[in-house]
């Protein structure tokens, strides 16, 4: 392997360039990581923030500019085929990758008098299912001995309800466990595993009322935005984080529920 070769990081769910997806990919980008981000738009198309069809290939852009590689790719992670067609992708087109952050996210509003199965499944394939079967398929290419990271997105569940929030509140809660079940299976891999809350963050969806009714419950008197978040990843994926495993940190600015 030559020693000078750039690591490979792999982020899902990058579709727009608000989200936290992107900035993580920027973040990144600035540390000198190559870079292989997915998208699924069909998600993003139904939601109310929307999304135009060239955010993907305007970042993808954006990240080339700063001297990396970066390769992008639109990927139903819900396919059966979907976590290994991903990442016969990324070796054939950038390598095999030292990094993945799941960041990859499904969520609606519900509670316990309207959910329905189909969309207590909509949320499980994705923020479990495919959370799962990604990370076993990292590993499956991850050839180093060590080095290895993965981050997984969480919000919090467990530091407070999430009323309205049902189905996304109970598939991101199993995340937590999966973190610390499998940073304990993958430390003698040589792969860390930890979960970033990053707390309510401004990615395009926060109203100003949203904002103004958020901000007092943030001793800084702010809500988060994606940089955030994406600084303390920057920080879990790098050398001087490889101590650091089967955490759940909570990186929402002292957010008070």
């Amino acid at each position: 392997m030559n020693p000078t070769r750039k690591k490979i990081a792999v982020v899902t769910g990058v579709s727009r360039l608000r989200g936290i997806g992107a900035a993580i990919c920027l973040e990144l980008a600035d540390a000198g990581y190559d870079i292989f981000f997915t998208y699924w738009t069909a998600y993003d198309k139904k939601m109310p923030w929307g999304i135009s069809e060239d955010e993907p290939l305007k970042l993808r852009e954006e990240l080339q500019n700063k001297g990396i590689r970066a390769v992008c790719s639109e990927v139903d992670l819900t396919a059966d085929e979907g976590p290994i067609q991903l990442f016969n992708s990324v070796c054939e087109q950038l390598g095999d990758p030292d990094i993945l952050i799941n960041n990859a996210t499904y969520s609606t509003s519900n509670d316990i008098s309207n959910i329905t199965a189909d969309e207590l499944d909509k949320h499980y394939l994705v923020n479990v299912r495919a959370t799962t079967l990604v990370s076993s398929q990292f590993v499956k290419v991850f050839t180093k001995k060590s080095g290895g990271r993965i981050v997984n997105l969480t919000s919090g569940q467990f530091q407070g309800p999430m009323c309205g929030e049902l189905a996304y509140a109970t598939t991101k809660g199993a995340v937590d466990a999966l973190t610390i079940t499998l940073s304990a299976e993958l430390a003698p891999l040589g792969i860390t595993v930890n979960a970033v809350n990053p707390g309510p963050t401004d990615t395009g969806w926060m109203t100003e009322d949203i904002k103004r009714g958020l901000a007092p419950l943030f001793p800084f008197g702010r809500v988060g935005e994606p940089k955030d978040a994406a600084k303390l990843i920057a920080f879990l994926v790098s050398e001087d984080a490889g101590w650091i495993t089967g955490q759940i940190i909570h990186s929402e600015g002292g957010f008070k529920r």
